[in-house]
């Protein structure tokens, strides 16, 4: 019979493991980091003090496993682009040939606000989900792991600049994604 916390543990399995493939493009090193931060709960319960949710915390376990596994792996990856062809498409649509947005954004109220609300996470994590994967990853190095761009530009095998224009199309496209969704009209949130 499992425990409480061994319950809502085995809940999150799925949403930790997409987020580990996503970052490790390696099922069994996903599964192995999924397994290892669950496992560091389970040894230690006393440890989560609940100041935050369990999902939370977990997640924060794991990210440091994803860390060391990007880390310490050695891999070397090609970097193809040929997913996010469009992402210019896009640019040209939010801004003008000198680089000012044809809009004024939308004003986002209090943004420290709404990250404390367990929907920002579930809208953003769905955003995330429709951007091509590896502009997905190299988003998620870079902001949720705060991978330093010398350390993904090693690990991806890209340059700089490649590095900085996967951020910036990553942006352009969570942005639009955040503000239909989640700063925009609420409804539509329910949709995605």
């Amino acid at each position: 019979m499992l425990t409480p916390i061994t319950e809502q543990l085995e809940s999150l399995r799925p949403v930790l493991l997409r987020f580990a493939r996503l970052q490790l493009r390696n099922d069994a090193m996903a599964d192995d980091v999924v397994q290892e931060a669950l496992m560091a709960v389970l040894e230690k319960p006393d440890s989560y003090a609940g100041q935050s949710s369990l999902r939370t915390y977990v997640i924060g376990i794991m990210k440091h496993k994803i860390v060391d596994v990007l880390r310490h792996a050695g891999r070397n990856r090609q970097f193809d682009e040929s997913d996010d062809a469009s992402a210019e498409d896009l640019a040209d649509t939010l801004f003008a040939a000198d680089g000012h947005p044809l809009q004024r954004p939308r004003h986002w109220g209090n943004p420290d606000a709404a990250l404390e609300q367990q929907d920002f996470f579930r809208v953003m994590e769905l955003c995330l989900e429709k951007l091509p994967p590896k502009t997905a990853r190299i988003f998620m190095m870079r902001e949720w792991l705060e991978l330093e761009t010398e350390e993904i530009c090693k690990e991806l095998d890209i340059s700089t600049s490649n590095a900085w224009v996967m951020l910036y199309r990553a942006r352009l496209r969570l942005r639009e994604c955040l503000d239909l969704h989640w700063f925009g009209d609420r409804v539509v949130q329910k949709k995605i």
